[in-house]
């Protein structure tokens, strides 16, 4: 029976696989306008944004999903995203986008990543003891303080400059069309870092889904492994949110995706089917955005969309199962 149902999670990830691939093709192929030597090269950067973007955020949160035990919550529910958008805004508005924080993007990459990390250390810092507060007191204030956070971009991105205004938009909005290689070399390497930690912690994983009791029974250290997470998480939205702008729904829909899809609790199968289906997303959304669309949306605004459609269908769906 295992054996089988092994053989079955092969097959779909192989599915997955294919429908990935061609969907790489097909972006990476389709319609080249302005020669190819120019054009396919940039198109080759975009697609590994979006492969980076992808993984990042699926991996992220399916470990997050397991440390909170809830498949409804997602890393940015900490205020994660809401941090870049602070960051981004305050930029604009104390130093303006003549500003070298603006002008360089390394800086920029760079001063969002520390923002946002230590943004979550310090929130893990002061409130994450599992042997005082509960995850769940974690969880509410940073809902709470991504709240806060919002209310304070709101405020001044009502009083700021119109034009800084307009210029502040194309950060605040995930996009792909103008990633630079440099940054995603740097981008790739951080998430090739976290692969290597996180490939250390998986079969802990596997085995903190038995419960809190369960796991520590079984010679888990279960308070010091979900900090790890907290963090790697953390650091893996903070990468690709840095890299791309937020997507605040991506990691709800393939996470919740690939717990229908594949029939395990192996984390390294869930992550890596997560993974498969969040690059075809994000793949399949830009391409409709350039060639369906003709770029008058952007890819974060379609998953977002579907996304808040998924999240009250899953937050009805729970509530019909507690009823």
């Amino acid at each position: 029976m295992q054996s089988s149902v092994k053989k079955s999670n092969i097959k779909k990830l192989v599915v997955l696989g294919i429908i990935a691939i061609v969907s790489i093709l097909c972006y990476s192929l389709y319609n080249i306008q302005g020669g190819f030597s120019y054009a396919f090269p940039k198109r080759l950067v975009r697609v590994g944004a979006m492969i980076i973007t992808g993984i990042a955020i699926a991996y992220a949160t399916v470990m997050f999903q397991t440390v909170t035990r809830n498949r409804i919550l997602t890393p940015s529910v900490i205020g994660v995203d809401s941090m870049y958008e602070v960051v981004q805004t305050a930029i604009y508005f104390f130093l303006g986008s003549a500003s070298i924080f603006v002008v360089d993007r390394y800086l920029n990459f760079g001063t969002a990543i520390f923002a946002m990390v230590l943004f979550a250390l310090l929130l893990y810092r002061f409130l994450f003891r599992a042997d005082k507060y509960p995850i769940f007191l974690l969880l509410l204030a940073g809902m709470v303080i991504g709240t806060l956070l919002g209310s304070m971009v709101t405020f001044l991105q009502v009083i700021i400059d119109p034009v800084e205004y307009l210029s502040l938009q194309t950060r605040l909005f995930a996009s792909f069309t103008n990633v630079k290689s440099e940054l995603l070399l740097i981008a790739a390497i951080i998430l090739g870092i976290c692969f290597i930690f996180g490939g250390r912690i998986m079969r802990d994983l596997d085995v903190m889904n038995l419960g809190r009791e369960t796991a520590i029974n079984l010679g888990i250290n279960y308070d010091k492994l979900v900090l790890h997470v907290l963090i790697l998480s953390s650091i893996l939205i903070a990468t690709s949110t840095a890299l791309v702008g937020p997507i605040t729904f991506l990691g709800l829909i393939v996470s919740n995706l690939a717990y229908q899809y594949l029939v395990t609790y192996k984390h390294s199968t869930l992550i890596l089917g997560a993974s498969l289906i969040s690059i075809i997303a994000l793949v399949g959304g830009q391409f409709l955005v350039q060639h369906v669309f003709e770029l008058n949306t952007t890819v974060s605004v379609i998953i977002n969309f579907i996304g808040g459609i998924y999240f009250i269908y899953l937050l009805l769906k729970e509530s019909r199962a507690a009823g």
